[in-house]
């Protein structure tokens, strides 16, 4: 599945559900879409970002994530931004592969977004000195 409105919807749907500032939501390859938001905590060490969630269900249920996006409403009003992911979720994604596609600001655009994958948006990602021969570095690679 392509990261679409669709995807970018279900992310605000599940923000405003938890009254939260931010959300996020990844397409599965089966065209399941899951959701969830940060792990708030008083000690921030213990804070998760947003994908987390979906992105640990993701692989505790075997499924390959195609596209994720992140939401972001930090002014308090109605309207909400799509961002990229921070480089820890970057690192997350990554073992989907460098196709995985990740919503993006993007001002010139209608929407206010655009999409990349994540080898656009990190053309110079470290792990590719552990792909051993191919180009990103494989799911067991990554697991190691």
């Amino acid at each position: 599945m392509e990261l679409d409105q669709r995807l970018v919807d279900a992310a605000v749907e599940q923000m405003e559900r938890r009254g939260r500032t931010e959300a996020a939501a990844v397409y599965l390859h089966d065209g399941r879409i899951l959701t969830s938001v940060a792990l708030d905590n008083l000690n921030a060490a213990a804070t998760l970002c947003a994908e987390t969630g979906a992105i640990c269900q993701a692989h505790t249920l075997g499924a390959s994530i195609t596209a994720s996006v992140f939401v972001s409403r930090w002014d308090g009003g109605r309207d909400h931004s799509v961002l990229a992911p921070c480089g820890i979720c970057q690192e997350r994604l990554a073992l989907w592969g460098p196709d995985v596609q990740v919503g993006v600001a993007d001002p010139v655009a209608e929407s206010g977004w655009s999409v990349r994958t994540l080898r656009e948006l990190n053309p110079y990602y470290w792990g590719v000195h552990f792909a051993d021969g191919g180009d990103w570095p494989s799911a067991a690679v990554h697991g190691s």
